[in-house]
């Protein structure tokens, strides 16, 4: 299949396939996530339509912790919903990450990971914000370049419909976010085909609406709630092979090799790094220098971070 060539950076490419599965975006700025939001808003403003042939309706709220209830808001009312963030804005979203996972709701939030602040601010960068949220019960996907972002953030939000749960969809801030590529942009008509209409269907059927009202959210003692606790495990099971279905649906379309672990090496590799974000593409330049010496070396990329 033939893309189109655009030059931009991870944030917008991010922005750019997000927009297309997106009816609501909650957003409040961060750094250095602040530029996905920026062009969702932009692309709105313009006229731009997504999948649905909706503009994007942009909503900002006062602080990251209200951009996540709005998301939960949103989401539970059938509106398939995004936000953008990194570092602290993350961890202020990490309540509502919470209960959006354990309603099985499919909001995608796509986050420029960058480190948590400690004893001094530092925009720039590790993945300690995303490690910090591992525990909500969001699958998270990773991507390693400008194009990675481009290619696989539409399988954050085809996953995250079909397997019923949210997704942290992230990249390296600034060494990802802000790096300038040349690369192969996804047509919306390409991007509406790999999406699943039916599971769609079905999350807005299930979701709240005053004509077959439901109950969410209730109190439950311990012989209820750790039953129910235990129910969502089934659909962490499944997300794996999800989440590798969609990825062939995009090899299928362009020609790629994505996995949910991607290894480049010596097939009788002695020495293996493993490894998640940027770099892996300075990796496979060394793994390619090491091999051309006679070392055995290799790297195995990590995509899909959880489930592990």
């Amino acid at each position: 299949m033939a893309r189109k060539f655009l030059t931009m950076d991870g944030n917008e490419a991010a922005a750019h396939a997000a927009y297309a599965y997106t009816e609501v975006a909650t957003i409040y700025p961060i750094t250095p996530s602040s530029v996905m939001p920026e062009h969702v808003d932009e692309w709105a403003t313009a006229g731009r339509k997504n999948i649905f042939g909706q503009k994007v309706r942009v909503t900002e709220l006062q602080s990251e912790a209200g951009a996540a209830a709005a998301v939960h808001g949103s989401i539970a009312a059938g509106a398939m919903t995004s936000t953008f963030t990194a570092s602290q804005g993350l961890l202020l979203m990490i309540p509502n990450l919470y209960k959006i996972a354990g309603e099985g709701l499919p909001a995608v939030c796509n986050v420029s990971a960058r480190a948590v602040c400690s004893h001094a601010l530092n925009i720039f960068g590790d993945h300690s914000d995303v490690y910090a949220a591992r525990q909500t019960g969001c699958a998270m996907l990773c991507e390693s370049s400008v194009q990675e972002v481009m290619d696989l953030t539409p399988v954050a939000y085809c996953a995250a419909v079909k397997g019923k749960l949210p997704f942290i969809n992230f990249f390296d801030g600034f060494r990802t976010s802000h790096e300038i590529q040349k690369i192969q942009i996804w047509d919306y008509e390409d991007l509406d085909d790999m999406i699943d209409h039916e599971a769609i269907a079905e999350f807005r059927n299930n979701c709240l609406n005053p004509t077959h009202p439901r109950e969410m959210g209730s109190a439950q003692n311990p012989d209820i709630f750790f039953q129910t606790r235990e129910a969502c495990n089934p659909y962490y099971d499944a997300m794996p092979a999800i989440v590798q279905g969609y990825m062939d649906k995009v090899n299928a379309k362009i020609g790629t090799d994505y996995k949910l672990f991607n290894y480049y090496g010596a097939p009788d590799a002695e020495k293996i790094i493993i490894a998640m974000g940027s770099v892996n593409e300075t990796i496979e330049e060394t793994v390619d220098y090491l091999m051309g010496k006679g070392e055995k070396v290799g790297v195995v990329k990590v995509r899909l971070y959880r489930p592990y």
